[in-house]
């Protein structure tokens, strides 16, 4: 199925399909969202570890091998490569936004220094790639990744990361509101579990962003870019 008709919610089961997409790779940035070695450890008990396989292995599988071929493919073609990543600034997390300091899956204490706060290995930024470091969902809300965009001329933002319907959605809206082009790759994607994602993919698709595969980017670059 195409991207132009795959992932339509109720809202826009019957809208024309969208134009061409047409990206400039300078005016481009690649997004890696939250893709830390914390989220890919086991669990606290062994059923808990097994509840959560399928979204290991979707990360190991799919998710990291596709991420790393789009990373290179967009360092090639001169898109920017940045990369957002959960990291308090202080040890115990008071500066830290409500939504990471509640109970639950949610609760989040990742000094910026400490191992597992970091990007897995097999994306690491290279070179002057920035990463911002955030205490909150959407990766423009508490960072300076608004400025940056906009003082390197980006127009376009495609996400990949970490959780769908989390803070990859949280970034996705953001960036919206703030009138940049949106895409978000489907298999570059996760969430705990499938239907989470396909639900938010749904959810956010044709109104906040498109929705589309790694395989359809190299069609939205210009001949010869």
């Amino acid at each position: 199925m195409s991207w132009k008709t795959a992932y339509r919610s109720f809202y826009y089961a019957k809208a024309e399909e969208p134009d061409d997409i047409r990206l400039q790779p300078e005016k481009t940035a690649l997004l890696v969202i939250d893709i830390q070695d914390t989220y890919l450890e086991p669990k606290d008990t062994e059923a808990e570890t097994a509840r959560w396989q399928p979204f290991y292995d979707r990360m190991r599988e799919v998710v990291i091998p596709n991420t790393a071929r789009v990373i290179a493919d967009m360092r090639a073609r001169g898109v920017e490569v940045i990369y957002a990543r959960i990291a308090c600034l202080k040890d115990d997390g008071r500066d830290r936004s409500l939504s990471q300091k509640k109970p639950g899956f949610n609760y989040l204490l990742l000094p910026k220094d400490r191992p597992d706060g970091r990007i897995v290995a097999e994306l690491a930024a290279v070179g002057d790639e920035i990463t911002v470091l955030k205490t909150t969902d959407s990766a423009l809300t508490g960072t300076n990744l608004r400025l940056i965009l906009h003082n390197m001329g980006i127009t376009d933002v495609i996400c990949v990361g970490i959780f769908t319907d989390q803070c990859v959605s949280s970034t996705v809206r953001s960036l919206a509101d703030e009138s940049f082009g949106v895409l978000v790759v489907d298999d570059c994607t996760a969430a705990a579990t499938m239907e989470l994602h396909r639900n938010e993919l749904e959810t956010i698709n044709m109104i906040y962003c498109h929705v589309v595969s790694s395989s359809d980017l190299a069609g939205f670059f210009a001949a010869g870019a």
